[in-house]
This record gives C-alpha cells, sequence and structure tokens, in this order.
C-alpha cells in the first residue's frame, strides 16, 4: 500500500491511497472462510457449501466491503501518524478516477481534506471586554421575596371588597329598563378577580362593598375579552360575542390572597431547618441568591463579547469551498440541505468554527485541561439549574451530587457536560487575561444588550 499527500494551498490537500491485491487478498479469504463455516445452501450440509460458490456469490460484494475498511483504517491511521489537524472529515476527491471492482487488482483512492489554519491568539490587559454587574434594587429584591414566600400563602375571607379581592356572585341580566330579562343569563356563583377588571369605573362599583350588597354591572365594558366573559357567566363564547347592557351582581363571599406570616416555620420551609432565623437573614439570602444568578447572566454576556473581542483581531482564511462540500455531504436523508440552505448558513458557521479556532488554540497554548471533578462539579450545576426552574432551590448537596453522577452515565450528556466545563475553562482564562471595563447596569439596560443578538 502507498499514501501520499500533494498540498494544493496551503488549506487544502490531497491524500492518495494505492491498494494492491496483497494488502487485501488476505482479509477477504478470511470473510469466505467465515461465510462457509455458516453457510447454509439447499443440497449442501451445514458448513460444506463449495468454496468457489460463495465467491462467486458474495466474493465482490465481499472485496468492496473489505477494501472500504481497509481505506478507512488507513486513511485514520494516516491522519494520526502525521499529527494532522484537519476541518470536518475528508471526502471523497472531485478527481477521483472511477473503480472497477470486478476487473481491477489494485484501486487508487484520492481524498480531498482541508487543513486547519494556523493561528495566534495573544491575550494582554491591553485588549478591553467589557463586563457588565446588574444593580439589585429593593423593587427587585421585595418583588423575589414575595414571589419565594407566596408559594406558602393562602386565601382567606374578608369584609369588603378591595383592588385584589376574589369576588364571588350571582349574575343576572338585565333589560332596557334595568329589570330582570326575562329568559335572559343566569350565572350562579360566578367568580371575578377585580385584579383583571379592565374598566376602572366598573371597578370602583364593586370596591367597598360588603356580602349581600347588589351592584349594577356591565360585564363587556369590564372584561372586552369574550373567553373572559364566557368563563364569567357561564357561556359560550359565540353567546358571549353576543352579551350587551348591564347585570345585577349579587355578592356571596369575598376573599383575598394573604401572604404568610414571616415566621421560622416558614425559614425553614424556604431554606432548610435553621438556615435563617430573621426576615433580615432572609433577604441576605435571597440577594445573595439572586447575585449568583446575576452573576451567571454577567458571564454569559461576557462570553458574547470576549467571543467578539477575540474573533475581530483573528484575520483567518477558511476553505470555503471544500467545507460547503462537507456540510451538505453530512447532510442527507431527512437532514438534506439545498445549496440554497447552505449559502443562508456559511456566514454563521464560519464565525462558530472561528470561534472555535480561537478556542481550541487557547487550550492547546496554555494547556488547559478538565478532570473528572471538573465534569462532576458542571454536571451538579447543571442539575441545580434544572432543579430551580421547578422552584427546588435547597435541595440537600449529596441529592444534587447523585442527580449530576446519573447524568454522566449518558453517553452524549457527558459529551455536552465536557464541552461546557472546557468553555467554562477558557472564559475564565479569558477573564484573567484581559482587562474588564466593569459597568454596573440597570436589569432593563442589561436586557437591552440582547436586542441586536
Amino acid at each position: 500500500m502507498n499514501i501520499t499527500r500533494e498540498n494544493i494551498d496551503e488549506l487544502n490537500a490531497v491524500i492518495k491511497l494505492t491498494i494492491e491485491k496483497s494488502d487485501y487478498e488476505t482479509r477477504v479469504a478470511d470473510v469466505l472462510k467465515s461465510y462457509q463455516k455458516k453457510a447454509q445452501l439447499p443440497g449442501f450440509r451445514p458448513g460444506k457449501v463449495p468454496a468457489g460458490l460463495l465467491k462467486k456469490m458474495y466474493g465482490n460484494a465481499i472485496l468492496v466491503d473489505e477494501i472500504n475498511k481497509l481505506v478507512s483504517e488507513k486513511l485514520s491511521g494516516y491522519l494520526t501518524e502525521n499529527k494532522l489537524d484537519i476541518l470536518g472529515e475528508p471526502l471523497p476527491s472531485e478527481s477521483q478516477e472511477p473503480i472497477d471492482f470486478d476487473t481491477q487488482d489494485s484501486f487508487d483512492f484520492a481524498f480531498d481534506i482541508a487543513l486547519n489554519p494556523a493561528i495566534e491568539v495573544k491575550l494582554s490587559k491591553r485588549d478591553k471586554v467589557p463586563y457588565y454587574t446588574i444593580q439589585i434594587t429593593d423593587d427587585m429584591l421585595d418583588g423575589q421575596v414575595k414571589s419565594m414566600t407566596s408559594r406558602f400563602g393562602s386565601s382567606q375571607k374578608v369584609e369588603v371588597v378591595g383592588a385584589e379581592s376574589l369576588v364571588k356572585g350571582d349574575f343576572i341580566q338585565l333589560d332596557g329598563n334595568g329589570n330582570v330579562l326575562e329568559g335572559g343569563i343566569v350565572a350562579e356563583d360566578a367568580v371575578m378577580s377585580l385584579a383583571i377588571v379592565k374598566d376602572e369605573a366598573e371597578k370602583g362599583k364593586l370596591l367597598g362593598k360588603a356580602v349581600g350588597d347588589e351592584v349594577v354591572f356591565e360585564p363587556k365594558k369590564s372584561f372586552p375579552n369574550d373567553t373572559e366573559i364566557s368563563y364569567l357567566l357561564k357561556i359560550t363564547k359565540e353567546q358571549a360575542a353576543e352579551v350587551s347592557g348591564e347585570f345585577r351582581f349579587v355578592v356571596n363571599e369575598i376573599t383575598e390572597f394573604v401572604d404568610p406570616e414571616l415566621n421560622q416555620d416558614l425559614f425553614d420551609k424556604l431554606f432548610g431547618p435553621g438556615a435563617v432565623t430573621s426576615k433580615e437573614e432572609m433577604e441576605a439570602k435571597v440577594k445573595a441568591d439572586l447575585e449568583k444568578n446575576f452573576v451567571m447572566e454577567s458571564d454569559y454576556r461576557f462570553s458574547m463579547d470576549a467571543r467578539e473581542k477575540l474573533t475581530s483581531k483573528i484575520d483567518v482564511a477558511l476553505p470555503e469551498a471544500f467545507l460547503k462540500r462537507w456540510m451538505k455531504a453530512t447532510n442527507q436523508g431527512e437532514n438534506k440541505v439545498t445549496d440554497e440552505d447552505i449559502d443562508r448558513d456559511m456566514p454563521k458557521f464560519l464565525e462558530d468554527l472561528k470561534w472555535q479556532l480561537v478556542k481550541n488554540e487557547i487550550v492547546k497554548s496554555n494547556d488547559i485541561k478538565i478532570e473528572q471533578q471538573d465534569l462532576v462539579e458542571f454536571a451538579k450545576k447543571s442539575a441545580r439549574l434544572q432543579f430551580m426552574q421547578y422552584g427546588l432551590s435547597n435541595l440537600p448537596d449529596e441529592h444534587i451530587e447523585s442527580y449530576a453522577m446519573d447524568m454522566l452515565k449518558n453517553q452524549e450528556q457527558g459529551r455536552r457536560f465536557a464541552e461546557g466545563a472546557i468553555n467554562e475553562k477558557v472564559m475564565a482564562f479569558i477573564k484573567e487575561a484581559v482587562k474588564l471595563d466593569e459597568k454596573e447596569v440597570t436589569r432593563d439596560e442589561f436586557n437591552k444588550l440582547f436586542d441586536n443578538n
């Protein structure tokens, strides 16, 4: 077997392989012997089918299969032995000559490869990257505390209707003279939230009313949405669309949501037994948790700005023609892409590839590695974020770690965690190497940073 490489330019090359009969004939013969031992054909005892018959039946298919395996093995070995850093995967060359497995004894194969461009990433304190810190306001802290504690609140009956009351009562449709409309709509025990009444004048009619009071009310003014009216009056949406005029509403019950008392029992439910013992400690804990969450958001924004900064410093050519062929070759079947798809997605793909090259160079030049503990810590962080989405923010560490270890057993998930862990280390390195242009911003100002992304 002979393998050579011809460089087309700095980014493209062709690897040529010549497979001789001596390279594959033993492999083909061994496979035929294996077939012979297992073959069962009518008229022959098991294992006694003539080799010549099997060769005639399967020889060509075996030959093609073994040569393909041999080419794949040798090509992979050549890339490894010569430490060739390539983009994508080798593709059958556009200059490949036709092959006839029926008549040829030796076979010439050619594969196009794209070489990874050499880049140099230099970082120093002269490189300024913005780092945004989100301000934690009193309103923000109060809102977070209310959101956490309200899960343990309760609905209680009250004496009079307030702006946040939930009112239960009976609706009776009236005619134009204010009398009960014969055959009109009657809805008993209808439930209405004052908080969603749209018309202030109509809402004002109810405010301050007590159980047993009556109010003449216009549902269409208060609830312009037909879906809300159909629910309120217990009718269809089609009927709700036709509703007009006044209804008498008799108040039967008034309830309001009452926040829980800030006591030790609540603190233990929120943070675990004894972790917090006062309102001040609770607010300090909530503020610290907010700061942690905001640091993750700040770091994410920093990663975007650092990526833009570093890729803009690198002027690198990429083998676009090869990459377009590779994208098309690797997206077939259900995921098949057209030339138009590739042309549309190519700029984003090239930007992502450029950033990947930058990251790889930082990892290589600075000997950045991830250990098993890095993977575990990243998996634990991911587990905590998942549980937090369901309001479970104070699970024991041993529970988090057990869940994380289970996730790591999944090979695909483990690969994603490894990529996430190395990304974190790269970003930590960049953060130390450059000068942070620190800026404190409001929540709204921070959100606006993403408007054009």
